[in-house]
């Protein structure tokens, strides 16, 4: 992966006047009977319609599929010149494709990072930050043990934020996807928290973060993502944002924040982080009953969106995760229920951190900015 280095400027067109928001999401989930392919299509159209250009992709679908959905992406959006995470979220019908999220980048020029000739960052900057996404790090040796993949993972996200101009002290935001998560993720957080150890985050917090179990198409013990920040004047922000229904995430051994709060370019971001039925004290809460660890992960997630004058209706980007697929219909409910059934939601069956976790939630949120 460290064969070779290079820094790639390109441009998102002509600039243009000031656009608000810089950076939005596209998620595209596949309709009922509709081929991959199409579904590709439906999104190159959607970023055209928006003059926007991926800064980085999150992909979910299933590994055995790698060729079809790989020829279908490239067909409709071109060779990859973007970042991209490929989860085995595998859909909950049985589809090749559960999804696809895109951070776009609007009017703005965008810098490429790439790291042993791929794509692995995008940085661009607005008014108040400069802002850099990651994606599709891993480790190059995967038949080391996982804990030692883990290390080098941590090593080219390094390196990747170094090339781009940032630290791992910038970082905010980071996704973890652990092939095997339950036999191994207690050595994953011990090196994760002995690598934090000495880090001084420009934040004063730790990142919000999630931890899936699920496979990537290299074959390693995982795949890792991140979001960095740097503030260049006092209009921008980034701060953690406790969850008023459970206890910080550190009480358990697990290093990340519960949410972080970015603002910057004239609005808020809330990032929440994986989210599940999780008692104050650490302790999961309805085990064994999907319905209610639902009810429950979602009285969460909105006692935190509330916390910081935001709700269900400013959520831009949401992944679900389930232990059986067949439990997606409990979210649905919930969903058709709440009157949210066009949440911009990918459903995806993947492995919990947590052997009785049924189901978990991460999501982002936006709203104008205040001072508060």
């Amino acid at each position: 992966m460290q064969a070779s280095t290079s820094l790639e400027r390109k441009s998102s067109g002509p600039r243009k006047p000031r656009r608000t928001p810089a950076e939005t999401t596209v998620t595209v989930v596949p309709r009922a009977g509709e081929a991959v392919p199409a579904v590709f299509r439906r999104l190159a159209r959607e970023l055209v319609a928006r003059e926007a250009v991926p800064a980085a992709l999150m992909l979910y679908g299933a590994i055995a599929a790698h060729a079809e959905i790989s020829r279908a992406m490239r067909e409709a959006l071109g060779e990859a010149q973007w970042p991209v995470t490929w989860v085995e979220g595998a859909s909950c019908d049985g589809a090749a494709l559960a999804g696809v999220q895109v951070f776009a980048v609007s009017g703005r020029p965008v810098t490429r990072v790439r790291l042993g000739g791929r794509v692995v960052a995008t940085v661009y900057e607005d008014e108040a930050a400069q802002h850099c996404l990651v994606g599709g790090v891993g480790a190059v040796a995967v038949t080391l043990p996982p804990a030692a993949q883990t290390q080098q993972a941590f090593s080219h996200l390094e390196t990747a934020l170094d090339m781009a101009g940032f630290a791992l002290a910038d970082v905010v935001r980071t996704w973890f996807y652990n092939d095997n998560i339950l036999g191994w993720y207690g050595d994953f957080n011990r090196v994760r928290s002995a690598h934090y150890a000495g880090v001084k985050w420009r934040t004063g917090s730790l990142p919000a973060s999630t931890g899936i179990g699920a496979r990537n198409p290299a074959g390693g013990a995982l795949v890792v993502g991140a979001r960095a920040m740097r503030l260049k004047n006092s209009t921008a922000d980034a701060k953690e944002v406790g969850s008023p229904l459970q206890c910080p995430a550190p009480a358990y051994g697990s290093a990340f924040a519960r949410a972080m709060e970015l603002t910057s370019d004239g609005r808020r971001q809330l990032m929440v982080s994986g989210t599940a039925s999780i008692h104050p004290g650490g302790k999961t809460a309805w085990v064994g009953d999907a319905a209610r660890q639902v009810e429950r992960t979602m009285q969460v997630i909105r006692a935190i969106l509330q916390s910081r004058q935001m709700d269900f209706p400013d959520v831009t980007r949401a992944t679900a995760y389930y232990r059986d697929a067949a439990d997606k219909r409990h979210f649905t409910a919930w969903l058709g229920a709440h009157g949210l059934a066009k949440m911009p939601v990918v459903h995806t069956h993947s492995v919990v951190c947590r052997d009785d976790l049924l189901f978990e939630v991460e999501l982002d949120a936006a709203a104008p900015g205040f001072t508060a």
